[in-house]
């Protein structure tokens, strides 16, 4: 029993986790087969329990949902009601149906005849209806003309014809209507291409015009004309790219892409505008067209008028850009301005690319109507290409170029090259200075372009022209236009090669758009990229370089180049403070012009660059010719020059500190304590080494540079050569440089220019730096040739000079050497004071008192005798020497007070000298007063025989020596005491 209640147990566990009806039975069978009747009562007990449980519960649950329970129960007995009611209706319908057909089978003859009767007379009335609309298709097909819903119009007249030619055929009355609705059949197509090819040509491109005009209004300002672009390409909301439908469409338009556009989906909405999406309103009128079957003539009228169409573009967007810089206050025939021309082309690429992308749309709707026709003969229609397209639009681009860049130099041929704007020529200075006849002045009386009628009929005459733009989209020029003419054409700039620069960027991306629309087969056959190679390697190069030699043969080629100036205007254009040769600044201004050019046209960098360097090594040549043409005569040389040209004394004096001080920066100097010291040191040696090459020589008058105003064209050519070197390093500076050689024109397309190789690199830099180095051998050349003019006045006097004279008026002036070389440091100071900077001037001077100091003491020994009255004349020579320095260089020259020391040392005796030395000390070095004293030996009687004059001699060295002595021993306790 135990057994058999664990296995009851153990099944209602099981049955009450899966089904409680599976529980009920499964304890009712284990109460029928269960023998115990102690078990039974249990489980009966358990299963009753289990039944007061989910009564109580089922009693709550009731309870609480009384309401919901109550509404479910009225809910189910309404429902019932109704099906209870629908079906007895539906039996009752039943019973009528089988009633009717009763009564209906009874009277079937008299139906027939009645239905008989009615359709006859439906017929009638149709064919009255028809009749009645076809007499008002000529009032609907107005109207749909006048709103443009062109699709509705052709289904009415072609719908119209049809019936008229077919089941009303007979109707006489109508044969008046149906002459007139076939004449506007025929006719139907003309209208339809003249739409087409108004929103081929002139809607796809209208949106632009209209952007141009409020730009034009927003920038007009008379008294404020801005220099930015008048078409502000990125400003567009489709800039320059309308390949794809989307970009096409028009603001607003809710049209898929083109190539989504089916034109068996296109519907026309007679509620909306139609001309609205100009994508659909094609793809309607080609759908008119092809059920006018009219596509072979369309197709044939497409390509006749293509040129004509793209050229009357041309002219509407000429008079767009001229109309919009008359706004701005702009004079196209006092300016020239080829920013219009880039403005001009940047619409015209514009309008062009628009114009394309229509052609797309419709050429892709006319495949799909040949495609999609069941009539061979249109299936077998020859369409045009886009490729015809691109053709037509580089051959217009093509006469519009050729017209502005002057190829057949028709504009050019008698006027003067105008690239280089402050420039002028030496023939230009010659006319300014030449004598003029008095001209009468050619004025006209009176003018009427500024009265108010004048102007009141101009303003009217370009409003209306604008009114009428604004509604057919057509533009065209009128008598009063801004426009230049030229030979029956019109132009909103000057014509010429150089427009090309401003130009040829734009184009050449409009040549790769081109050649991307083309497809890689006829890209290489595209004629607008071979006429610019040809234009430019062919002509433009060749005026560039034949203007170059024309502007630098003008200033180089003449009698004295060096000689000829650039004009106070054109310094204070490039703030400069001494004047500069005009060839320089020709020739700066040409290489600027050049690596413009290298910018601009960027493809053909290299061309310019060899240019450059052409230009350069010629003008390089040209100075050296015209230098030697100053400092030789007779194939040699003057002293300063060959000086100048020897590299080991031009070596020394660029190492000395007056060099240095000279080519740096006041701030980038090196800081001394004892700075003068240090400047004097090298005066001295500059000194030394003057004096050691010269010694005593006497210097002929063709060994110097006599005429000041060579002096002074060396000076202008130093300053030219400089700023010349100096601008050119700013320029080569900026250029991109790498180890490859750039592509070839042909293969480069980004607008940067491309890398420069480092072999133009280096010669450019060379040429630079030959220039620095040229200017550098004319300041030594400057600065040696004022000492050499020392010695060449200083050494006579001390050895054909009389200085033991007698003390009168006559004898105690000047001497007419010092005279000389004052008159000449002078004009020296004067020439270089307007053509050298500060700091140059005061290097020339700086140190020309020591030196001068240097060449009279060392001429003491040249002497033959001197007595007090030409000790008196020497400080008397050496003064106004000082005076005349001071008031070059604005310092004491105390130099010149030590020569003046010396020679009044010469009043001692020969014994007094002696004492003197012992007690001021040495001043001098010891040759200086082994030479001083030999002077007096020569000068003063009683001085004794030669022994006495050697012992003097031996005891002034010794003298020396033991100051010498003294003065190291005190040298050396200040430092031990440090």
């Amino acid at each position: 029993m135990s057994g058999d209640t664990v296995k009851l147990r153990s099944s209602l566990q099981v049955m009450k986790s899966k089904d409680p009806s599976g529980l009920l039975i499964s304890v009712i069978r284990t109460l029928s087969t269960s023998d115990d009747v102690k078990d039974r009562d249990k489980e009966k007990g358990r299963l009753e329990e289990a039944y007061e449980k989910c009564d109580r519960e089922l009693d709550d649950l009731i309870e609480q949902h009384y309401t919901e329970l109550t509404t479910a129960i009225r809910t189910y007995q309404s429902i019932t009601e109704r099906i209870t009611s629908s079906r007895k209706k539906i039996k009752q319908v039943k019973e009528n149906l089988l009633s009717c057909k009763m009564l209906l089978h009874c009277k079937r003859d008299e139906l027939r005849k009645l239905w008989i009767e009615g359709i006859e007379h439906k017929h009638v009335l149709n064919l009255l209806d028809e009749i009645e609309n076809i007499k008002q298709v000529p009032q609907k097909l107005e109207q749909c003309m006048a709103s443009k819903h062109y699709l509705t119009a052709t289904d009415i007249l072609v719908s119209a014809v049809d019936s008229l030619e077919g089941p009303l055929l007979q109707v006489e009355g109508l044969s008046d209507l149906r002459l007139e609705l076939h004449s506007k059949k025929v006719n139907m197509h003309l209208v339809l291409i003249d739409e087409l090819h108004r929103h081929l040509y002139i809607k796809s491109t209208g949106w632009l015009g209209q952007k141009l005009r409020e730009k034009g209004k927003t920038s007009a300002h008379p008294k404020d004309v801005s220099p930015s672009p008048l078409l502000d390409v990125s400003n567009f909301s489709t800039p320059r790219k309308f390949l794809e439908v989307s970009q096409y469409s028009t603001p607003g338009s809710t049209s898929s892409s083109v190539r989504e556009l089916n034109i068996q989906d296109i519907k026309e909405d007679l509620d909306t505008d139609p001309e609205e999406n100009s994508p659909m309103f094609m793809g309607i009128l080609i759908k008119a067209l092809a059920k006018l079957k009219k596509i072979p003539e369309t197709v044939k009228a497409i390509k006749d008028r293509l040129e004509q169409e793209l050229k009357q573009i041309v002219r509407r967007s000429t008079t767009q850009v001229a109309d919009s810089s008359y706004q701005r206050g702009e004079n196209l025939c006092q300016e020239n301005q080829p920013r219009l021309l880039l403005d001009l082309l940047e619409l015209l690429f514009i309008k062009f690319n628009a114009v394309a992308a229509a052609h797309k749309i419709v050429l892709g709707q006319l495949k799909q109507i040949v495609a999609s026709s069941s009539v061979p003969q249109e299936s077998e229609i020859k369409l045009y290409e886009m490729a015809d397209v691109w053709v037509k639009i580089q051959s217009v681009l093509q006469i519009l170029l050729t017209d502005y860049l002057d190829v057949k130099n028709t504009h050019n041929a008698s006027e003067p090259s105008s690239q280089l704007s402050y420039a002028s020529t030496g023939r230009d200075f010659a006319a300014f200075f030449a004598k003029k006849k008095p001209q009468r002045p050619k004025s006209s009386l009176f003018k009427f372009e500024s009265s108010s009628h004048a102007i009141s009929m101009s303003a009217y005459l370009r409003e209306q022209r604008r009114e009428l733009y604004s509604k057919s989209g057509d533009l065209q020029g009128g008598a009063h236009d801004t426009l230049i003419e030229g030979g029956g054409t019109k132009f909103v700039c000057k014509p010429g090669a150089r427009n090309i620069t401003v130009i040829f960027h734009p184009l050449q991306r409009f040549i790769q758009e081109i050649e991307q629309a083309m497809g890689p087969s006829l890209a290489k056959q595209c004629p607008l990229r071979e006429f610019l190679t040809m234009y430019i390697k062919t002509f433009f190069l060749n005026q560039v370089l034949t203007e170059i030699n024309k502007e630098i043969d003008g200033v180089t080629k003449v009698s004295d180049p060096l000689k000829l100036l650039a004009n106070a205007d054109t310094m204070k254009v490039l703030g400069v403070q001494r004047p500069l040769l005009q060839s320089t600044v020709i020739v700066e201004k040409t290489v600027q012009d050049l690596l413009n050019l290298m910018h601009d046209l960027s493809a053909y960098s290299d061309h310019f660059l060899n240019m450059v360097c052409i230009k350069l090594q010629e003008y390089k040549d040209t100075c050296t010719t015209a230098y030697r043409g100053i400092v030789q005569s007779d194939e040699k040389m003057v002293i300063s020059a060959s000086w100048a040209k020897d590299d080991d004394i031009s070596r020394l004096l660029k190492s000395l500190p007056n060099w240095v001080n000279m080519t740096q920066p006041k701030q980038l100097r090196p800081k001394r304590e004892e700075d003068e010291d240090f400047i004097r040191t090298a005066f001295a040696k500059e000194s030394e080494v003057l004096i050691g090459n010269l010694g005593d020589k006497l210097i002929p008058q063709n060994e110097i540079l006599h005429d000041v105003s060579d002096m002074k064209a060396l000076a202008n050519l130093h300053e030219s050569l400089e700023w010349l070197s100096g601008r050119l390093k700013g320029f080569f500076s900026s250029l991109p440089t790498t180890q490859i050689v750039s592509p070839g024109p042909e293969c480069y397309v980004p607008t940067e220019v491309p890398p420069v190789s480092e072999q133009i690199m280096e010669t450019l830099s060379e040429l630079a730096r030959s220039f620095q180095e040229m200017a550098d051998r004319c300041l030594l050349a400057l600065h040696l040739e004022v000492r050499v003019h020392c010695f060449h006045y200083l050494i006579p006097l001390a050895k054909q000079g009389n200085y033991a004279i007698v003390a009168n008026v006559e004898n105690m002036d000047y001497d007419p050497l010092v005279v000389g070389l004052n008159k000449d440091i002078g004009a020296i100071e004067e020439a270089m004071g307007a053509s050298l900077q500060q700091h140059k001037f005061q290097y020339i001077f700086e140190g020309l008192g020591h030196l001068i100091s240097c060449i009279l003491i060392n001429g003491a020994q040249y002497f033959k005798r001197i007595n007090d009255a030409g000790i008196k004349k020497m400080c008397r020579n050496i003064f106004v020497l000082q005076q005349n320095l001071t008031n070059i260089t604005m310092s004491r020259e105390a130099d010149l007070d030590f020569a003046r020391q010396y020679y009044e040392m010469l009043y001692n005796t020969a014994d007094e000298l002696l004492n003197l030395v012992v007690d001021q000390g040495v001043k001098y070095t010891e040759l200086e007063y082994l030479q001083a004293l030999s002077l007096l030996h020569r000068s003063q009687p009683g001085v004794g025989d030669q022994t006495t004059q050697n012992m003097r001699l031996q005891r002034l060295k010794e003298i020396i020596c033991e100051q010498a002595a003294i003065k190291q021993a005190t040298k050396d306790k200040k430092i031990t005491t440090v």
